[in-house]
């Protein structure tokens, strides 16, 4: 089987997105019915992009293009630079991501995505050079893309994206125990709102993560070496950096912590992740009154996340770690915060050992994607 390689263009449309009004953050251009993805929206997807948080007005899409479902985008920009994913809606994206429409008759989709992946480190070393990351479009198009018939293409897609399905999957069921232990707080809310006042940090404590130093960061995982966690990766729960454990001080989190993020974007809020993890990122350690489940809906409700962004400052990286000193609380009877650790804690253990699978359907893949892509093993 005879495998060509292949630029992007010749295997389908690549072109930039377009944001071509200035300011770029004119307030006429949003508020709209169409989605608007931005780099960020593409680092936190797993495979496809299920989610937005901004859109644009008419006006938006007339100095814009709509693209369409089933679109790979690639971030070339800053910190996200080489990541990819799949639209799964019509949406527009601005001149910081390329989109990759197929030719049907030469590509799948799904198999150029993984073979972006899989050269995702060469990608980032090509575009360093600058003080921000830059992946030019004619820096892409000079990558050759190993490519085999149109058959095998699919095969292998097929393959890897049995694993990404299944995470998918997984995420779905959590988001909805997610939104179940969210109504679930909101009554102890109501319940709670004629009580006694309390500072939060009176009941828990939040423990800083460390830098240990880019010049630290280790691509692979090895002996000896653990998982490091920065702002950015709490948004995908997973990454892709690795430190060695003795550079840690003894400053980890395990699946069963809450971690929310102080600096960078701010506000974020996750469990079941395992590793060191940055100064931007705080541990929340209970004292023995509240379970995990409630300090997470608490830190996740929008009354909390409230807080943390009206006392964030910075004009280009955001700081909230004084937000913490005006967490306050109201604690619920005894007795029904009793009954919700009853009703939660089995929910929060089954939404942490999904994320428990997640991490290896992902080693599995990550595993078997350079094989495949190689043509190490044939399909």
């Amino acid at each position: 089987m005879k495998w060509e390689q292949k630029t992007l263009n010749e295997l389908g449309f690549v072109g930039r997105g377009k944001s071509r009004h200035r300011p770029r953050n004119a307030e006429h251009l949003y508020g709209g019915v169409y989605p608007l993805i931005q780099t960020g929206d593409i680092q936190k997807a797993n495979f496809y992009i299920n989610e937005y948080s901004q859109t644009y007005s008419e006006d938006g899409l007339a100095q814009s293009k709509l693209w369409n479902q089933g679109t790979m985008v690639i971030s070339i920009v800053g910190a996200n630079t080489a990541e990819t994913a799949i639209l799964g809606f019509d949406a527009c994206f601005p001149d910081s991501v390329i989109g990759f429409i197929p030719d049907e008759q030469k590509a799948d989709v799904k198999f150029v995505k993984y073979n972006l992946e899989n050269l995702k480190s060469y990608l980032k070393s090509i575009s360093e050079g600058t003080a921000r990351e830059n992946l030019s479009l004619e820096k892409l198009l000079s990558i050759k893309i190993p490519t085999p018939p149109l058959k095998t293409q699919q095969k292998i897609a097929s393959i890897l994206s049995g694993y990404d399905d299944l995470i998918e999957t997984n995420l779905k069921r959590i988001k909805l125990f997610e939104e179940k232990l969210m109504i679930e707080y909101s009554f102890l809310e109501e319940e709670s709102k004629n009580r006694k006042e309390y500072d939060f940090t009176n009941f828990v404590t939040f423990a800083k993560g460390i830098e240990p130093g880019s010049e630290s960061y280790l691509s692979e995982k090895s002996e000896g070496t653990i998982p490091f966690i920065r702002v950015g990766d709490l948004s995908k729960r997973n990454s892709e950096i690795f430190i060695e454990e003795s550079k840690s001080k003894d400053i980890i989190c395990n699946p069963n912590d809450v971690l929310i993020s102080m600096d960078g974007t701010v506000g974020i809020v996750r469990y079941g992740l395992f590793g060191c993890y940055s100064s931007g990122i705080r541990k929340v350690v209970s004292n023995g009154v509240l379970n995990n489940a409630f300090i997470f809906c608490y830190l996740s409700s929008s009354k909390i996340q409230g807080v943390i962004y009206s006392h964030s400052k910075g004009s280009t990286i955001q700081h909230a770690g004084s937000s913490i000193n005006h967490f306050k609380i109201k604690l619920p009877k005894e007795t029904s915060l009793d009954d919700f650790k009853g009703l939660s804690n089995p929910i929060y253990d089954l939404m942490k050992n999904l994320l428990m699978q997640n991490i290896k359907l992902r080693e599995a893949r990550d595993i078997l994607l350079p094989r495949l892509m190689s043509g190490q093993i044939e399909v």
